[in-house]
């Protein structure tokens, strides 16, 4: 893959996958409109390498200290996660969902649902969700709250993710929201639970690497570079994101979803074969 190509998709997966925008469909659309081809098992590994990087580096002494409550240690000062000691368990439970819809629609995932079409009409369909949850919210609750049902609830929209243009953060903040949840509590709820999904997706595409003996391809320039411009860049957006929430709601990206969905569909309506 030419280096320019992965600097801009590497943009683009660091910029677009912590939004609730959909790194799928900028990431499709990208390569569509400049007719780059799929780069195949190395292009996803770099990508969900890179931005597992950016939730293990932005959230660090998060993970040290909910895995240690896990464990019945008292590790870390957070104080909203010392009074949550069953959060690593509740990320466990909100993780079995997505694995296994996963599993089941792998194929359509990557191959059927990946349309132009498919893609602007969830960036709509979820923009407008998102626009319901976060005027319905009561936005009264936290991290130190969060029970089992929030942990199936979020865990089962992080699911739909699969359908690409979707977003993961999007359907799950939406959820946490509709579980009043605030702004940023379900925000952080949701970066934490898609670690253990990016990184079961980046196990399975190193095993496939490994059957294809391709494995040698992960200490390339182009692969090594990719990874580090999606990490750096996911954690700064981490960073900005959760500040954002703190004074601001999520209207601004509700209004860019609907109207970039709707500019897909436009384009996939001119460009479709006479």
């Amino acid at each position: 893959m030419p280096i320019l190509q992965v600097i801009v998709l590497g943009l683009i997966q660091g910029l677009t996958e912590f939004l609730p925008i959909s790194s799928t469909a900028h990431l499709y659309l990208t390569s569509w409109l400049l007719g780059w081809k799929p780069e195949g098992l190395n292009y996803d590994i770099m990508l969900h390498v890179g931005t597992l990087a950016a939730l293990l580096i932005y959230f660090f002494r998060d993970w040290v200290q909910i895995v240690a409550q896990g464990f019945g240690l008292q590790l870390g000062k957070d104080n909203e996660l010392r009074l949550n000691h069953m959060l690593l368990w509740l990320l466990a439970i909100g993780s079995i969902p997505i694995g296994i819809v996963g599993f089941v629609f792998e194929k359509q995932a990557e191959s059927s649902w990946r349309t132009p079409w498919v893609i602007g009409a969830m960036l709509i369909v979820i923009g407008i969700l998102m626009y319901v949850a976060e005027n319905s919210s009561r936005k009264t609750r936290d991290l130190a709250s969060v029970n089992g049902p929030d942990a199936v609830v979020i865990g089962v929209a992080q699911a739909l993710a699969v359908v690409p243009g979707t977003s993961r953060s999007g359907i799950s903040i939406s959820a946490g929201l509709f579980r009043n949840l605030s702004d940023q509590s379900a925000a952080k709820f949701s970066f934490l639970l898609s670690a253990p999904a990016i990184a079961g997706a980046a196990g399975k595409a190193f095993w496939d690497m490994h059957k294809e003996h391709q494995l040698h391809s992960v200490l390339e320039t182009p692969f090594l570079v990719g990874v580090g411009v999606s990490a750096i860049t996911g954690c700064v957006v981490i960073g900005w994101f959760l500040h954002y929430l703190r004074r601001s709601s999520l209207r601004p990206f509700v209004y860019y979803r609907i109207i970039f969905g709707i500019i897909v569909l436009a384009l996939a309506f001119i460009r479709r074969p006479a």
